[in-house]
C-alpha cells in the first residue's frame, strides 16, 4: 500500500470533541496588546526554567552512578562535555524494568550521544541566525493546551534568548485552527510550516512545507531546523493493522516512511542548499501505551481512531522499535541530532502506573499526554522543549 495512496485522517479530527476544544480554547481569538506579549514572555521564561527543570528530574536524567560505583560517563578527548557510555546506560537510570525492556538498540549505530542523555550531540549549533520549524500538530501545537505552553513558542522564545534573534509575534505563535497551522508563517527570526496530519512525504524535498520555509532568499542564513514528524505515519499503520491489513503490507509502509524521513534529513543537511550553515535536529516517534501496545489504555482511543487492540501487540511495538532506531541512525548517518522524545515519555503515558509496563518509572509518575492520547499536554510541550534545548546548548 503506497503511503500517499492512503486516505488522510488528520489525528485531530475527533468528531465533537474538536468542536468543544476549539470553542474553549483561548488562543484562537482576537489579538493581544504589546503588553499582554511583553508579560506573557517573561511569564513563559520563568516557566520554561522551571518545567524544565521537572522535566529533567522527572525523566530520569542520567546523573546516578552504575551499579559499579562509576558514573556511566566516559573521557572526553575533545574538550566536550563527557558523554555517556552508552545510550542503554542512559535509559536503564530511567526505567525499573530495565533498558532491555524498551526495546530500541541505538548502541549498533556510531553514535555521540550527549552528557545529558536526552539526545545525540553530533553539531557544534552556534551563530544561528534563522530558525524553521516543520512537522506534525506536537510542533504546531493543539487545544486544549494554551499556544503559550507550545514547545514552538517556549523553545521560539528561548531560542531568541540564547541567539540574540528577533523574537516572534504573538500572532505566529498563535494557531489557526481552519488550517492546523501557525496562524502567521514568518515573523522575526522564526518560521513554521509545520501542519496538522502531516506525514514524512510532507516534508520530503518537493513538499509544500520545505518550498514554503525555504524560499532561496532565506537559504543564505545560518538556519537551525527543528522538527518532529513520524507520529501520524505510524498512527496510520497501526490503524490499518486494527484493520486488518496484513503484516507484511504494513511493513512496507513502515520501510516507505523511513525511506521518506532519511530522504529529508539528507536533503536538509546538505550544505550545498544553505551555503553559510545548516543544523538539523528532529524527534524521534513517541506512543502512550508506555511501551505495552495497550492501545485502549487511553480514555479516548476510539475517537483516535484506536478502538480495538492488535491481535498481536509485540508486533506492533517491533514496528515503533524498528521506526526509532531507523530514525536514530539517519542522525548519525548524516551527522545531525535526534532528540530521545520517545524513550523519555515513555513511562509518562496512558499504562505510568503499571509496575509490568516496560517504561515503568515508579509510582506517581506524571502523565504528559493530553485527553487526544496522542498530543503533549502542558507538562509534556515542556518536556519537549527541555529535550531540544539541551540538545542544541551541547
Amino acid at each position: 500500500m503506497d503511503t500517499a495512496a492512503r486516505p488522510r485522517v488528520t489525528p485531530w479530527h475527533l468528531g465533537s470533541l474538536t468542536l468543544a476544544l476549539a470553542l474553549g480554547c483561548g488562543d484562537s481569538g482576537g489579538g493581544t496588546s504589546d503588553a499582554e506579549s511583553t508579560t506573557g514572555s517573561s511569564d513563559m521564561s520563568t516557566s520554561a526554567s522551571a518545567s524544565s527543570s521537572t522535566a529533567a528530574s522527572s525523566s530520569g536524567q542520567a546523573t546516578a552512578g552504575t551499579s559499579d560505583g562509576s558514573t556511566g560517563v566516559g573521557e572526553s578527548e575533545t574538550g566536550d562535555p563527557p558523554g555517556p557510555e552508552s545510550a542503554a546506560w542512559c535509559f536503564e537510570q530511567m526505567y525499573e524494568n530495565g533498558a532491555d525492556a524498551v526495546g530500541p538498540d541505538y548502541d549498533q549505530f556510531e553514535l555521540k550521544l550527549g552528557s545529558h542523555c536526552k539526545g545525540t550531540n553530533h553539531q557544534e549549533i552556534e551563530g544561528v541566525e534563522r530558525v524553521v520549524f516543520l512537522g506534525d500538530s506536537v510542533t504546531v501545537g493543539s487545544p486544549p493546551t494554551e499556544y503559550t505552553d507550545f514547545y514552538r513558542t517556549r523553545l521560539a522564545n528561548s531560542l531568541a534568548a540564547r541567539f540574540g534573534l528577533q523574537p516572534p509575534s504573538i500572532q505566529w505563535q498563535y494557531l489557526d485552527l481552519g488550517d492546523g497551522m501557525s496562524a502567521q508563517q514568518e515573523s522575526g527570526a522564526f518560521a513554521s510550516c509545520a501542519k496538522w496530519g502531516a506525514r514524512t512525504d510532507d516534508v520530503v524535498p518537493a513538499s509544500e512545507q520545505v518550498a514554503n520555509c525555504f524560499p532561496e532568499d532565506k537559504r543564505a542564513l545560518k538556519t537551525l531546523v527543528v522538527m518532529t514528524i513520524g507520529g501520524n505515519d505510524l498512527s496510520a499503520i497501526i490503524q490499518d493493522g486494527i484493520e486488518g491489513v496484513p503484516l507484511d503490507m504494513l511493513w512496507e509502509d513502515v520501510e516507505l516512511f523511513i525511506d521518506y524521513m532519511r530522504e529529508t534529513i539528507e536533503w536538509l543537511s546538505d550544505p550545498q542548499q544553505f551555503p553559510n550553515g545548516v543544523y538539523v535536529v528532529f524527534a524521534n516517534v513517541y506512543e502512550f501505551t508506555d511501551g505495552t501496545g495497550e492501545l485502549t489504555a487511553c480514555p479516548a482511543a476510539a475517537s483516535a481512531g484506536f478502538d480495538m487492540p492488535w491481535e498481536d501487540p509485540d508486533a506492533m511495538n517491533e514496528i515503533a522499535v524498528h521506526a526509532n532506531e531507523q530514525f536514530v541512525s539517519i542522525a548519525g548517518e548524516t551527522g545531525t541530532d535526534v532528540i530521545f522524545m520517545f524513550e523519555h515519555f515513555c513511562g509518562h503515558g496512558y499504562k505510568a502506573d503499571d509496575p509490568a509496563a516496560p517504561c515503568y518509572r515508579g509510582p506517581g509518575s506524571e502523565n504528559w499526554f493530553d485527553l487526544t492520547c496522542i498530543h503533549p499536554n502542558p507538562t509534556g510541550h515542556a518536556a519537549i522543549e527541555d529535550l531540544f534545548l539541551a540538545v542544541i546548548d551541547e
